[in-house]
């Protein structure tokens, strides 16, 4: 056996997976090399075991579910959250001579059924869709009856997203891929921490999945984060910040409203200044889209709704002006810039008050008696989501994450052709609903250890690089080189020893079992399973045996 090929008497040798992989990368793509973390993943998704990817921007993770297709036999179903990422991925495959189609809102019935038939006969080999699109029964079956080889899940990362901006769709992934007859899945993302690269292997059903996680430093990336007592002054260092940047670039704003007003002040201020975010209209999202991939918008002030798809490698810098919602949010952004290897600048300008704003932002607690009311619905019988939401009044964006909640805690499932249903051995509608309560509440924690480790970041007295990629339970043995603090001397050149080594195994008394991720001076970062991130003090730690070794 050797690399998932065999050996049978009579037949002719099978070339290595290795071999087979190079040379479909060379005869198809023109790809002369491939990188490491590309080969593992597409070795895995060859042998049709199912993949976690986390490569940096700009290191090929299409590449990995794209070069496989070509060997498999059946289709790929490629699920990605934007148009204009499927648009470009698309161009990109027709230009290799790969057949590649789309299903879409913004194709016409009979280009679906035209997208449908060039799958089937062997025209097309990629089929790229929405996972609103998927989530429809009839165009599930439709793509079912195709048998796909391999789900790509692009994006993947949207998964693992409760927040104010979600598309609840993604929820429900993990059940149409089994729908589809459960062929192998490799997800893609550009970041995913701990947490939420446990969400994603969860939330799709992942089985034993290999999980590849890049080196996520960007060395040519100069990070930079300052601290603003006040509006004025955020302001302030913003145009100062504008006034020595060359070339194109983004500010994130952390709402729609706050993204025109911060546009149309920037315009009032000389500065060719656009805002972006998910309210516009689709045409006017496409038109500025567009606009700035043809370098006519010098300044893009968008909200986190601008960026997937945006396949451009000379931008030049990333502001954010207000602080993250997690270091998640943050990588997957600035990762924006530079992706042609040039220097490019991220500055992050925050204050104190924005942690309350992301606090907001994750959302109150769910209500007890709607959780009741739905978990006492399903057992009625099986009924599509449709029905449940006339039936019980929740909106179609509540019903999805009440569905999943009580999912991950027995009260719900789904059955056949999408339609959910009450378990056998379900709890009661109140129990079900109260345990339901309190995993809402075990995330919500979760999301606000992720707000406090991104102010860790904005705040470190020590390398900003360090600080950033132990977040992601990446520990680098000495100061990144391109961050605010190591151009300062202020990043300590010797790493800080502590009472457990990083990636050590801990155990708290309350908070259960975690991962020591990082020392800075005298406190310590550990990830606990249950409650997220927190930070020790080193001293504490040591006089009151806090922790100890699992």
């Amino acid at each position: 056996m050797t690399d998932g090929g065999a050996y049978r008497a009579g037949m002719p040798t099978l070339l290595p997976n290795s071999m087979k992989l190079r040379r479909a990368a060379r005869r198809n793509f023109g790809w002369r090399a491939l990188r490491t973390g590309q080969l593992a993943a597409m070795r895995a998704v060859l042998r049709g075991r199912d993949a976690l990817v986390i490569l940096p921007t700009g290191a090929g993770k299409s590449a990995i579910y794209q070069v496989p297709a070509t060997l498999l036999h059946g289709p790929t179903v490629v699920v990605s959250p934007l148009l204009a990422l499927q648009h470009d991925q698309r161009v990109g495959l027709a230009g290799r001579g790969q057949g590649a189609v789309r299903i879409s809102s913004a194709e016409t019935p009979n280009q679906q059924r035209a997208a449908l038939e060039a799958v089937r006969d062997g025209t097309a080999r990629f089929l790229f869709i929405t996972p609103e699109q998927l989530a429809q029964p009839e165009r599930l079956a439709e793509v079912r009856a195709l048998r796909p080889a391999l789900v790509a899940v692009d994006e993947a990362h949207c998964i693992s997203a409760w927040g104010h901006d979600f598309r609840p769709d993604y929820l429900q992934l993990g059940h149409l891929v089994t729908e589809l007859g459960r062929p192998p899945v490799v997800a893609l993302t550009a970041t995913a921490s701990p947490p939420v690269r446990e969400d994603i292997i969860e939330r799709l059903g992942l089985r034993d999945p290999r999980v590849i996680v890049g080196n996520l430093d960007r060395p040519n990336l100069f990070l930079t984060a300052v601290h603003c007592p006040t509006e004025e002054l955020r302001w302030q260092r913003l145009t100062a910040c504008l006034a020595g940047l060359s070339g194109q670039g983004i500010v994130y704003a952390p709402t729609r409203r706050g993204a025109e007003e911060l546009a149309e002040r920037l315009s009032a201020a000389g500065y060719a200044a656009r805002a972006y975010h998910g309210g516009l209209a689709a045409g006017e999202r496409t038109r500025l889209h567009q606009a700035f991939l043809a370098d006519e918008v010098p300044v893009m002030v968008a909200t986190s709704a601008f960026g997937m798809g945006i396949d451009k490698p000379d931008i030049r810098w990333v502001i954010h002006v207000a602080l993250p919602d997690s270091p998640d949010s943050y990588l997957q952004e600035i990762g924006r810039a530079g992706r042609d290897g040039q220097p490019a600048q991220v500055i992050l300008l925050y204050r104190a008050e924005d942690v309350a704003l992301q606090r907001y932002f994750t959302g109150g607690a769910p209500d007890v008696a709607e959780l009741t009311a739905l978990a006492a619905t399903l057992r009625e019988g099986p009924a599509s989501r449709t029905a449940l939401a006339k039936r019980t009044g929740l909106g179609t964006r509540k019903l999805p994450q009440l569905l999943a909640l009580l999912e991950r805690v027995g009260g719900a499932e789904t059955v056949h052709k999408g339609q959910w249903a009450s378990p056998r051995y379900a709890p009661q509608p109140s129990r079900a609903a109260r345990l339901a309560l309190a995993e809402a509440q075990r995330h919500q924690r979760l999301q606000g250890s992720r707000i406090e480790m991104m102010r860790n970041v904005a705040e470190t007295a020590g390398c900003r690089g360090q600080a950033l990629l132990a977040c992601f339970g990446e520990h680098l043995d000495h100061p990144c080189g391109h961050c605010d603090r190591c151009a300062a001397g202020e990043a300590a050149a010797a790493p800080v020893k502590g009472p457990f080594p990083v990636h050590s195994t801990v155990r708290h008394a309350t908070w259960g079992e975690g991962t020591v991720l990082r020392y800075e001076e005298d406190r310590m970062v550990v990830l606990f399973d249950e409650v997220g991130y927190k930070t020790l003090s080193v001293e504490v730690v040591r006089r009151e045996g806090l922790l100890k070794a699992a």
